[in-house]
């Protein structure tokens, strides 16, 4: 049964006062200009036609396999040696996963990579082109020397629209003169539950603010017509939709929230989870969207029956595609079909009936492609969803301007990691400070003052640049290039007014200003969640198992809080999290300042820019910080919640004059 017209009265008519979902505006499509001034003898080929009569031209050629083929995605672990499956699968897409990397690790290496799997997509007979894809969600940071950036967390803690929109450009062009051209990203849920692993991804917890950080996605884009440039990626706006806004305890497996039941009504849904989408697509053009993990159970309805997204139909199909009028491509997450229900099959044709048009399979991709066969073949998934899926494909490809220009452009490859792409990155960090307390006018930190600096993470660039860097789940220690916030305060208040002594064991100078940088280590996705898996592994780990997530400072972060403290003229404490973290009674009450530092990433200089007044705290809270595990969810607006600190605070400084 179609589903198309009851989601757009049922699901988006609740936000019919607010914003009209009729007459859908859409991008034109980028023209491609000719090759060299010459002319191809297939109108596919030829660069001066419009993109939608090269899509229909090309697609009229292709053989059914060929179709399937476009629509299967798979890592690049599966052809680093032989590239050969490429050629013979008809491979559409390849991506890296978090640490998957070529050898040596660098840009040059990355490009040469792409590009020899592009020469094996080019080799088939109509000669299509790779898309090849990679979770740049902070930088491109799988690639070693990479700008890392801070977490989306503390983007949306800047408030500044502008400065979201130049961080991604410089993702966007670090990541494309590098080899890929397409990022899963940016993150567009409103994390509800800060307990949740992913919080960081989230913009905030307000899905108006995220609206107002969607300049992420013309950060990587581009306008409308410039996706061709040498400079930008397709963008992918995920978890469609409700991943931040999942009951605690419905997670799958170990995982408490991750991947869990958004359980709530549809006017919830819209309001939550939903609406941050139509900007995305409508006003921002995202090229693609990434369903979630995440199940939606309409406990209104009474069913008690969570749909998976990668099969729910009304929302990919009927809503996105339908009512929002998307036009990119729809890509599956990571085996994201295989956790719907039945048998193989079922779940291939389930996938693709409800509206994803290409498949990330890292392991199973061979079988993805003769189970779709054998599910056309029989009738149950319809030729013209394989022609919508492989047009929308097609069209990406085109306005990447692949056809013309297959191979990696490296012009701006010279410029990764370099000190203008740093210098935003540096600024982005100091945005994002939110000053929680300051009594007695401690910050910013007097000149001349000599600093005493502590604590587990003023010297770990690892653990201030959090998942998602180098590896899936991160890793602590000196895994990336860049500064520590150490490193910032030695350069900026002089290596000789700075004692550091990690678990504050040197002694303490009376007329010292305490400086302790407290907090997590780093983590992804469900391994995340409070109270998640106990023994969580990555290959980074060498079989050392993580702690469990508590939201809690470790107990040496606390004993450094402490001793200098009680000893320090005054004391500062800063948090680098990517959430609020509970801050006890006697560890408020012993600070004189309190500063949430989320994950700044490859730039420490940033966050003693703030501290020494070099630059103003402006930063804002993009959710509410809790007093206790206990509380959460806690939410901005909600007259029963009680937060330590509400959704929106951030005190100011004025920036030091001399």
């Amino acid at each position: 049964m179609r589903t198309s017209l009851r989601a757009t009265t049922v699901v988006l008519a609740v936000a019919a006062s607010a914003l009209s979902l009729t007459a859908v505006g859409t991008a034109s499509p980028a023209t491609a200009q000719p090759a060299g001034g010459t002319s191809h003898p297939l109108p596919y080929e030829d660069s001066r036609l419009p993109v939608p009569r090269r899509v229909a031209d090309l697609l009229s050629r292709m053989t059914l396999e060929e179709k399937v083929g476009q629509m299967t995605q798979t890592e690049r672990y599966q052809v680093a040696d032989d590239t050969s499956p490429i050629t013979t699968w008809h491979l559409g897409s390849i991506l890296s996963g978090g640490g998957s990397t070529p050898t040596p690790n660098t840009p040059t290496a990355w490009a040469d990579m792409v590009d020899r799997f592009q020469r094996a997509a080019l080799a088939t007979r109509l000669h299509i082109p790779l898309l090849y894809g990679i979770d740049s969600v902070h930088g491109d940071g799988n690639m070693l020397g990479a700008t890392v950036f801070p977490h989306n967390i503390g983007l949306g803690a800047t408030r500044d629209p502008a400065l979201v929109r130049e961080v991604e450009h410089v993702t966007a062009s670090e990541t494309r003169s590098s080899g890929p051209q397409w990022a899963f990203a940016p993150c567009l849920c409103a994390a509800r539950d800060d307990r949740w692993g992913r919080t960081y991804e989230s913009f905030g917890e307000d899905p108006r603010l995220v609206e107002q950080m969607e300049t992420a996605i013309d950060g990587l884009q581009g306008p409308p017509g410039h996706l061709g440039d040498r400079d930008r990626v397709l963008a992918t706006v995920k978890h469609y939709a409700g991943d931040g806004d999942t009951r605690y305890g419905t997670g799958s497996g170990d995982y408490p929230i991750d991947q869990g039941v958004a359980v709530t009504d549809r006017k919830s849904f819209w309001r939550n989870a939903l609406q941050q989408y139509v900007p995305a697509v409508r006003q921002h053009h995202a090229g693609s969207v990434m369903p979630s993990y995440s199940s939606v159970d309409w406990t209104e309805d009474g069913v008690g029956n969570p749909v998976k997204m990668h099969g729910n139909r009304e929302l990919l199909t009927g809503v996105l595609k339908g009512a929002m009028g998307f036009h990119g491509v729809v890509i599956s997450d990571w085996e994201g079909i295989h956790q719907l229900p039945g048998d193989w099959p079922t779940q291939v044709r389930t996938g693709v009936n409800a509206g994803i048009d290409m498949m990330m399979e890292p392991n199973a991709y061979q079988s993805f492609e003769t189970t779709l066969l054998d599910e056309v073949h029989a009738g149950r998934v319809p030729t013209s969803r394989i022609d919508d899926a492989v047009s929308r494909i097609l069209t990406a490809k085109f306005e990447l301007g692949l056809f013309e220009h297959p191979f990696t452009d490296r012009t701006d490859l010279p410029d990764i990691g370099g000190p203008a792409h740093r210098a935003v990155a540096r600024r982005a960090v100091a945005e994002s400070q939110v000053l929680l307390a300051n009594h007695h006018r401690t910050l910013p930190v007097r000149p001349g003052a000599h600093l005493y600096v502590a604590g587990s993470n003023a010297d770990d660039i690892g653990n201030q640049a959090g998942g998602w860097t180098m590896t899936w789940q991160g890793g602590s220690g000196a895994t990336i290039p860049g500064t520590t916030i150490l490193d910032g305060l030695r350069q900026g208040a002089g290596a000789g007014n700075v004692t550091w002594s990690q678990d504050a064991s040197a002694p303490v100078g009376p007329d010292d200003v305490g400086v302790v940088v407290v907090g997590e280590t780093p983590y992804a996705e469900g391994f995340g969640d409070v109270g998640g898996p106990r023994w969580a592994y990555d290959p980074g780990d060498h079989g050392v198992p993580r702690p469990v997530k508590d939201m809690q400072l470790s107990g040496a972060d606390k004993a450094a809080v402490d001793r200098v403290c009680s000893a320090a003229a005054s004391c500062v404490v800063v948090v680098v999290s990517g959430r609020p973290l509970v801050l006890d009674p006697q560890q408020l009450g012993e600070a004189d300042a309190v500063v949430a530092a989320w994950l700044p990433g490859s730039e420490g200089e940033g966050v003693a820019d703030t501290l020494l007044g070099r630059r103003p705290f402006t930063g804002k809270l993009p959710v509410s910080w809790p007093r206790t595990v206990a509380q959460e969810p806690v939410k901005g607006g909600d007259p029963h919640d009680d937060p330590l600190f509400p959704f929106g605070f951030g005190l100011t400084t004025a920036r030091r004059t001399s």
